[in-house]
């Protein structure tokens, strides 16, 4: 098939470059321009270079919906647009042009986790599995047909980043086998349950900040949500800032008010959390690995040199 590629960053390129090792013919691409914001200068692959080291045309877009871009794509007159990590919405027209409409690759489970950033809030979540989802576009976002769909465990210690090397190697068995169905001639695909639909928002660095009164085990998930490369997790220390880089659920349970430094637990060092901490009943997070304001990373034994006083989620 005639193939017009439209995403961004590694997802986007990952994409393209399984399309070019397929049977299809890549005709155009359309990436976004090069972005400064914090999550997209993460896993930032470019699809434009990839593009036309092999001669592929590409144009750069924010927005799909100018007359430029409507005829340049009747003109490529595409079977399918095949699109991964497109930041803003298609209009009708464009994603209704081709002869098959156009196949999104989306990395998360749909009808869970449409939107933005599916990896961090499925693992803060507490979801047992993620993984990438092909479906046709359609006038809700992320809601159409599935053509195709495959997921990986989440494990115990996973972070982010592990749940995204899983993920992205889905991505070229996913959009190639879907387009395989899709050229063989099938029409019907499996119908979305909008009864399980969620969808997230963008990540932004107010996301990261620790709110004390979460759960130790939501806690700890934040954590390993906001692995390196991503902006770590943060809480506040004597009114400076304090990335916690490691952190695992305390063995005993610890009373009193959420975000007291209290007690030392085999490497870590446990702060009280959750909203009914004066109970008792609660388990803490075990802290095991900072970073100061002045960018030291310390073992919280080291840094943490007396107990007493409080994490705030603000100076």
């Amino acid at each position: 098939m005639r193939v017009v590629m439209f995403g961004y960053q590694t997802w986007g390129h990952r994409t393209l470059q399984a399309l070019l090792e397929s049977e299809h013919d890549v005709v155009m691409v359309v990436t976004h321009p090069k972005s400064e914001h914090v999550y997209e200068r993460i896993w930032s692959d470019s699809v434009a270079d990839l593009a036309e080291e092999h001669g592929i045309p590409v144009l750069l877009r924010n927005r799909p919906d100018d007359e430029e871009l409507f005829e340049r794509l009747k003109d490529a007159d595409p079977d399918i647009i095949v699109a991964n990590n497109w930041r803003t919405w298609i209009p009708p027209r464009i994603y209704g042009l081709p002869r098959h409409g156009t196949l999104n690759v989306h990395d998360s489970l749909l009808p869970k986790y449409a939107g933005f950033s599916p990896l961090i809030w499925a693992l803060i979540n507490g979801e047992s599995e993620v993984g990438v989802t092909a479906h046709l576009m359609d006038e809700e976002l992320d809601a159409g047909d599935i053509v195709l769909q495959q997921a990986v465990a989440v494990g115990p210690t996973d972070t982010a980043t592990d749940l995204f090397h899983k993920t992205v190697d889905l991505i070229a068995p996913v959009t190639t086998g879907a387009l395989a169905q899709i050229a063989s001639g099938r029409t019907e695909f499996t119908q979305q349950d909008r009864s399980q639909a969620s969808f997230f928002h963008k990540r932004a660095l107010e996301d990261s900040r620790i709110d004390w009164t979460w759960p130790a085990a939501d806690l700890e998930r934040l954590v390993r949500a906001q692995s390196a490369p991503y902006p770590s997790a943060f809480t506040f220390h004597r009114g400076k800032r304090l990335e916690i880089l490691g952190a695992v659920v305390s063995e005993g349970r610890y009373g009193g008010t959420p975000g007291r430094i209290f007690y030392r637990e085999g490497d870590g060092v446990v702060v009280v959390a959750g909203a009914d901490a004066r109970t008792g009943r609660n388990h803490g997070l075990a802290i095991t690995r900072v970073r100061t304001e002045d960018g030291v990373e310390l073992g919280a034994a080291e840094y943490f040199t007396t107990m007493g006083g409080y994490l705030t989620a603000r100076p």
